[in-house]
């Protein structure tokens, strides 16, 4: 089982930056985080690849977001900027086990789950 804590998140105006944090208490090969906006679907940001550090973005914040890791393997950070109204949803922190060097944004494809943190920009 992991545990997943999530810090950050918060109300920014549009242009604005936010730093969400996520610890995991146990064993990850992938850690990523996921948004969902009242009314659509969770929808994967970004995620990382714990052991590597490898990464990979959803088109709609490539050059916008970044994805980290602190220092610590089950520690990572998405560092959000140029935010636009339309990022404003619950923020969720997501954590797998699989072995896989496919780097996935699929909701599905995570077991572990956060409690979920709200950014909310405004223009």
């Amino acid at each position: 089982q992991v545990e997943l804590v999530e810090s950050g998140g918060g109300s920014v105006q549009a242009g604005g930056s936010l730093r969400l944090s996520c610890a995991a208490s146990g064993y990850t090969t992938l850690m990523g985080w996921f948004r969902q906006a009242p009314g659509k679907e969770r929808e994967g940001v970004a995620g990382i690849f714990t052991s590597t550090g490898g990464t990979f973005y959803a088109d709609s914040v490539k050059g916008r977001f970044t994805i980290s890791r602190d220092g610590a393997e089950n520690t990572v950070s998405l560092q959000m900027s140029s935010l636009k109204p339309e990022d404003t949803a619950m923020y969720f922190c997501a954590a797998d086990r699989r072995v896989t060097w496919y780097g996935t944004l699929a909701p599905s494809d995570y077991n572990y789950w956060g409690q979920g943190t709200q950014v909310t920009v405004s223009s």
